[in-house]
């Protein structure tokens, strides 16, 4: 990131996917234009954005797709129309008959992916079992990229209650974090949202956008957090996008101001077994 880099606009879209995969190709298609219209050069969306039912079963291995499927074609699409980057959660192929992959597509207005990134970190909690229809993602090194001399890097929903993985991302050299999530409503959950997005900007100083799910199953309150845990821009519980700006000079000045990366005395290393 060059000191000299200006600040970029990065848009958070919120809504609630869908069985009908076409709906949600059409709903992204409209929201990227509008995140475009505000001037955003990056929009996020949730976590399973071409395909959800509740609960999970059978139905999301029947319409997982591949990476060179109909859901990336249609965020290419959108992203070369409207130049912009896209991110989006995709049910993705895997070579498990009976379950899918949940991952992290990244889109850039020329039509490459540009990363991926596939949930670490299952969501086997609050009475839920998504091990049992998904494979979790290798802990391979993070994949990053570039939006107007930002860099960026990837995780998904309930990866944030691990600050390694944040961490690990950081260490790859992300400056903004993205978070697309299905964070699913329960007692305090909406508390645990907001709260851990915020932690995990503070104690990296990095930019955070998370993008959720609207009730009734979501909790919305997709945000975008600043390095101080500055809450920028906002949605409640109602579908739309928010915007807000990302600034090399601010995460800069953070970074002098509060140098604990720097600082810090551990480093994070995968498990090489559970």
């Amino acid at each position: 990131m060059s000191e000299a880099a200006p600040g970029i606009l990065v848009a958070v879209a919120q809504f609630a996917p869908t069985d009908d995969r076409v709906h949600n190709r059409d709903l992204i298609a409209a929201f990227t234009a509008i995140a475009a219209a505000r001037g955003a050069r990056l929009v996020v969306f949730p976590e399973y954005s071409s395909f959800f039912v509740d609960p999970l079963g059978e139905a999301f291995v029947r319409n997982a797709e591949p990476l060179d499927g109909e859901f990336v074609g249609s965020l290419v699409s959108a992203a070369g129309e409207h130049g912009i980057h896209i991110v989006a959660g995709l049910v993705e192929t895997t070579d498990d008959p009976k379950r899918f992959s949940n991952t992290l597509v990244a889109v850039s207005p020329v039509g490459d992916v540009v990363a991926t990134y596939r949930k670490q970190h299952l969501y086997d909690a609050f009475g839920a079992s998504e091990s049992e229809w998904v494979v979790a993602g290798a802990l391979d090194a993070p994949q990053t990229f570039e939006v107007d001399g930002i860099r960026v890097g990837m995780q998904t929903c309930y990866d944030i209650r691990f600050p390694e993985v944040t961490r690990r991302v950081v260490d790859a050299g992300a400056e903004l974090v993205l978070v697309p999530a299905e964070w699913v409503r329960g007692p305090l959950k909406e508390e645990h949202w907001r709260t851990l997005l915020t932690a995990r900007a503070i104690e990296n100083t990095v930019y955070i956008a998370a993008a959720d799910h609207t009730p009734p199953i979501g909790v919305g309150g997709s945000l975008i957090v600043d390095p101080m845990g500055v809450a920028l821009a906002g949605l409640g519980e109602t579908t739309g996008v928010a915007v807000a700006e990302v600034s090399a000079a601010r995460l800069r000045d953070v970074r002098e101001a509060n140098p604990s990366l720097a600082l810090r005395r551990y480093e994070v290393r995968p498990r090489t077994a559970s």
